[in-house]
Parts: C-alpha cells; structure tokens; sequence
C-alpha cells in the first residue's frame, strides 16, 4: 500500500506509529435535539483508565495522546531527548491546559492533531496557535478525517504534514496544496499580505 503521509509538499513514508488509547463507553451528547459529532472545547479527551491502560513501544517513534504524555513524562524524558516521543492532542483540547506542564514544546520533532470529524475550524486556529504565540518551528501533522480541499488552508495554518484519510488518494490530494496560486491574505505561512508583495 502507498503511503498517505504528505510532508512538506511530498509524499513520504510515515517513521511513526500512532498510539491509540484503549476504548471508552461515550455518551451520546444532543444539542437543539440533534446528536453532536464533536467534543465541546475544554471536554476532557480520555479518563484516567484509559490514560493508564494505553500501552506503547519501548522503542521507536510513537504519537501519544498529550494526556498519556504527561502521565509518563518524566520516564520518558530520554526518549523525548533522542526525538523519539511526538504529541497526539485533539481538536477540542485547549492548548494553555497543558503547555506549563512541557518546559519546551520545541523538544518534541511533531505534533499531530487529530479531527475525529471535520465540523469545524478548530484545527486550523490550533495550528496557527502552535505556530504564531508558542513558536514551534518542527513537524506540525494533521490526522483523522483529513481531506483534499482542506490541505491548502490547514497549509497556511501551519500545518507541513498531512495523514491523509485511508478511503482517499494521497497523490491526488497533493495537489490542494497548490489549489490557489497567490492568497490575498496574510497567515503563518505567509504573513504578509498579497497587497504588500505583490509589486505594481
């Protein structure tokens, strides 16, 4: 099977295995009588038997969810100095509920960030976020239900690695990143604006 892994404008093969943590029995939440497809900004991701049933390699590059993370922190402190432990966090998570907890986001080569279902812009404000106030300059990867007509702006928010859905062609998605070939306005990718660069 080809690789769904785009990073930085190509495909690549993916060096990391993601860690899932054990299922949980979800409640089914409604709003305005209808079923919500997404957690609220602040809900907790996984419990406390879930952060401490997940198991991972004692070798090799893994993805842990951040709250598995900050669980084994401390054991896992070489391994995070050879590159080898990269940050799973969520869509809904808040970013200023765990970044006092890592004393240098930049310690860790990637972060992912995972959309469970595409229903909002949570992911693009994350990535400008990780971007633009706590300045992480390594691997910022967008998984889960990720798309061909969102790679451009997840791009211009930061984003440089794309898993792309497993049902989708990575080839053909590729080629979002080159859907528009001058954005008018200012983002991480580009902060000036179209008016200010191009020359008249």
């Amino acid at each position: 099977m080809s690789s769904q892994l785009i990073l930085n404008n190509h495909i690549a093969n993916d060096e990391w295995q993601l860690i899932e943590p054990p299922k949980a029995q979800e409640e089914v939440k409604k709003q305005a009588g209808k079923v919500v497809i997404f957690k609220i900004t602040g809900e907790a991701s996984l419990n406390q038997d879930q952060i401490e049933k997940t198991t991972f390699p004692k070798s090799g590059k893994i993805i842990l969810p951040i709250q598995v993370l900050l669980h084994h922190q401390k054991a896992l402190m070489d391994r995070i100095a050879k590159k080898e432990i990269g940050i799973w966090i969520e869509t809904h998570e808040e970013i200023n509920s765990f970044i006092d907890k890592i004393d240098d986001i930049n310690k860790f080569s990637l972060i992912s960030v995972n959309v469970r279902k595409f229903a909002d812009g949570r992911i693009f404000s994350i990535g400008n976020m990780l971007r633009m106030k706590y300045k992480f300059k390594n691997e910022l990867r967008a998984i889960g239900d990720v798309l061909r007509d969102q790679l451009f702006f997840l791009k211009r928010s930061g984003f440089n690695s794309f898993l792309i859905r497993k049902d989708r062609d990575a080839n053909d998605a590729i080629l979002g990143l080159t859907d528009f070939s001058t954005p008018y306005q200012g983002a991480v990718d580009q902060q000036k604006p179209a008016w200010k660069i191009i020359k008249r």
